[in-house]
Order: C-alpha cells, then sequence, then structure tokens
C-alpha cells in the first residue's frame, strides 16, 4: 500500500538519510521492490545511484548469483557505497563512477534492470534525453525493463522547485524514442514511479 501523504512527510522529516543523496526513503520500498521484481541472478543497474541505498536492497534480492552495477558522477558517492556493501558483506555490488550523459561501461544486453531514481529532473533531456536511452537500450536485454521515479509535477515543501520536475507524459516522449514502450505507472505518494520494457527490433 502506498504511504499516506502524512505519513511519508514524517517519516522524510524525521528520517536520518534525509537529505543524503536518496529517495528510498521517501518511499513504501516494500511496494517499491514488489514492482521492480527482481529475481535471484538478475543483473541490476542502479544509474545514479547516489547513497546507493537501492543498490544495497538490490544485492539482498538478486543473491549471490546475481549482480548489481551503480553508477554515479561523484567519487565520493561512489567510496561510500562501496564501504557499504562491504560492511554489509554483500560480494556482489560493483559501484562505477560515470557520468549519465556518457557512455555506459556495460556490455550490450548484459542488464535486466535498470533503474534511474529522482536524476532525471536535474538534466537537460532535450540536450542530453536521446544519449541516455539509447545507452541504457543498449546495455539492456530485449525485454528488459526501465524503472524511472521522478517526483510529481506539483508544489512540494522539499524537492526540486516545481520548474525542474518532470511529469510522465514528458519522459514517455523522452524514452519511447529509443525502443523503449511504456508498460506502468505506479503512484509513490510524493513520487511516481513509470515502467518501460525494451522491445526488439524486428524490421
Amino acid at each position: 500500500m502506498v504511504m499516506s501523504r502524512k505519513q511519508c512527510s514524517s517519516d522524510i522529516k524525521n528520517s536520518p538519510h534525509r537529505g543524503r543523496g536518496s529517495s528510498f526513503w521517501m518511499h513504501d520500498s516494500e511496494l517499491l521492490f514488489n514492482e521492480l521484481d527482481l529475481k535471484v541472478g538478475d543483473v541490476f543497474l542502479d544509474v545514479g545511484c547516489g547513497t546507493g541505498d537501492y543498490s544495497i536492497h538490490a544485492a539482498e534480492k538478486v543473491g549471490e548469483t546475481g549482480l548489481v552495477y551503480a553508477t554515479d558522477i561523484k567519487r565520493e558517492l561512489i567510496d561510500g557505497l562501496t564501504n557499504k556493501a562491504e560492511e554489509a558483506g554483500l560480494k556482489n555490488v560493483r559501484a562505477i563512477v560515470n557520468d549519465i550523459c556518457e557512455q555506459l561501461p556495460f556490455e550490450d544486453r548484459s542488464i535486466d534492470l535498470c533503474l534511474i531514481s529522482t536524476v532525471l529532473h536535474s538534466l537537460d533531456l532535450e540536450a542530453t534525453g536521446e544519449k541516455i536511452f539509447s545507452e541504457i537500450g543498449r546495455v539492456l536485454k530485449y525485454e528488459g525493463r526501465l524503472f524511472i521515479i521522478e517526483c510529481k509535477k506539483e508544489d512540494t515543501q522539499f524537492g526540486p522547485p516545481l520548474s525542474m520536475r518532470i511529469s510522465p507524459d514528458e519522459i514517455e516522449g523522452y524514452v519511447c524514442t529509443s525502443g523503449f514502450e511504456k508498460i506502468g505507472l505506479v503512484n509513490l505518494g510524493y513520487n511516481y514511479m513509470i515502467e518501460f520494457v525494451l522491445k526488439e527490433d524486428k524490421s
């Protein structure tokens, strides 16, 4: 069940993780990961991972036979995630410094599922969207899934200003030009999560 606005607001204000580069604590994580439906052995990519909370949780879901790649442009966040994974005894996390607007350091068709959480609103998608989503389309397996979490396009007391926020329809317009098809939209309270699947080009 999605948290109520009152519950979510209280959790965010009281969370020790608030303001530390992660939106993980804004949501009902059980709902979110039920939607991701990660399987043991999956290869998961967390693009713009921040503090890596999604990556750590995903690593537990995919198990020892699975793999989690996490990328972020900030070296200190990547180093922090590497340390966090080591402290948790997780040997299936690979944290890598990488710019989302550049080529991804992964082989073609090597990823089962990709997550981009509260990153895109900070980018100029008119200039970079085609590059970003074509690269994700390259590394995802056919029928692989892309999940994007963003702040709802409405005023709140925290988060990015309204002028920076992106609606689901706007995101769909950018993503679906790179071979993706929208298959779902989930209400996460203050945020939303939109799901796409990569369709094989049979032309």
